[in-house]
């Protein structure tokens, strides 16, 4: 099985999350996990993932934050499973509330966000969950960054809903997220058949 790790905003290859998954999986060999660096613009994010998707098998998607949105608008695309970890529901409203006025704003050296990525990331949202079965999603109440109830309404509202886990505490980094890996590859394995 194939795992792409996808990391959040102003995060990298080299996230803690994707670490401790990768250090996981290095104990089987039936698991392979592929870091891609995300930061770059959306359309972008999409098409690089996408040709992984299209070259590898049995891909499978662990997303955090805006990597979650990201894997949420793939599954739509390309009906493979994911995991999503405190996904980001409305990217360009987050951004345009947090940093807005300092648009263009430097991500990183390769990646500059503007409005009109933005304005691309509200035009890939799917409207609704598409292959709501092939999803967990996992969300911690204490995230000081994101609403976990936005979450839980958009994964629970279609007439099949996603497996939701919402903990009490946390933060929007899970920091108990290494805890969690051996039962999302449970998930992942089992959905990926």
């Amino acid at each position: 099985m194939n795992i792409l790790y996808l990391h959040g905003f102003q995060s990298s290859a080299l996230s803690i999350k994707g670490q401790q998954l990768k250090d996981y999986c290095t104990l089987y060999t039936s698991y392979t996990v592929h870091l891609p660096d995300l930061n770059m613009p959306p359309l972008q994010v999409i098409e690089t993932i996408s040709d992984l998707i299209r070259q590898l098998d049995d891909v499978v998607l662990v997303g955090s934050s805006l990597g979650g949105f990201y894997a949420t608008q793939l599954v739509a695309k390309h009906s493979v499973p994911a995991v999503l970890i405190n996904p980001a529901m409305r990217p360009w409203l987050l951004f345009q509330e947090h940093i807005g006025s300092q648009l263009p704003y430097k991500v990183s050296e390769n990646w500059i966000l503007d409005q009109q990525q933005l304005d691309d990331l509200e035009q890939l949202a799917v409207p609704f969950v598409q292959d709501a079965d092939k999803l967990l999603v996992l969300l911690q109440q204490g995230d000081e960054i994101l609403d976990y109830r936005d979450a839980e309404r958009y994964y629970s509202a279609t007439s099949h809903t996603s497996m939701i886990m919402t903990e009490m505490h946390g933060n929007h980094a899970m920091e108990n997220f290494a805890d969690k890996i051996p039962m999302l590859l449970e998930f992942l394995s089992y959905s990926v058949k």
